[in-house]
């Protein structure tokens, strides 16, 4: 290697290196998919967990073996299912099919979009950068802390009387 003397030998060694260095860090990521086509993921969200698979399709999202309008009854926690397929601009393409368990029907939407969100991006990689930025492959790690004995709940003290 060339002895650097100056600013100059500096900046021409490190512009000269630069290329070589990005393009070893950056490996390209693959399309991960089963012999039938569907990318699998495994979202979490408080207590609950869900197993769901993508392929191509109308739309069709299907928890637990009923339509997602009979699962998920409420239009919000809908929405919160919906959400991956608007950001990453794929509404209607995909069909979504999630076993999920524990927790109560907010954690459990929340797992299912967790889920579709990590399957979107390793069915096609290239929906990472939108589902990233939009906090979708981050797993929301809250869940509910614990009673300690002592303690009426978590942190509430049981009532003081000096009397």
């Amino acid at each position: 290697m060339a002895e650097i003397k100056s600013l100059d030998d500096l900046k021409s060694a490190v512009s000269a290196a630069a290329p070589a260095a990005a393009a070893a860090e950056a490996p390209k990521r693959v399309p991960v998919r089963d012999k039938l086509g569907r990318a699998y993921a495994t979202g979490k969200r408080k207590n609950a967990v869900a197993r769901v698979w993508i392929k191509p399709g109308s739309g069709k999202v299907v928890v637990n073996g009923k339509a997602m309008a009979d699962y998920f009854a409420r239009p919000v926690l809908q929405m919160i299912l919906r959400q991956p397929f608007t950001v990453a601009n794929v509404e209607g393409q995909f069909d979504v099919m999630a076993t999920v368990a524990g927790g109560g029907l907010s954690g459990q939407a929340g797992a299912v979009k967790h889920g579709v969100s990590k399957a979107l991006q390793l069915y096609e990689p290239a929906l990472r950068g939108a589902l990233k930025a939009a906090g979708f492959l981050t797993r929301d790690s809250r869940v509910v802390e614990r009673k300690k004995y002592g303690k009426r709940k978590a942190r509430r003290s049981f009532q003081f009387s000096k009397r």
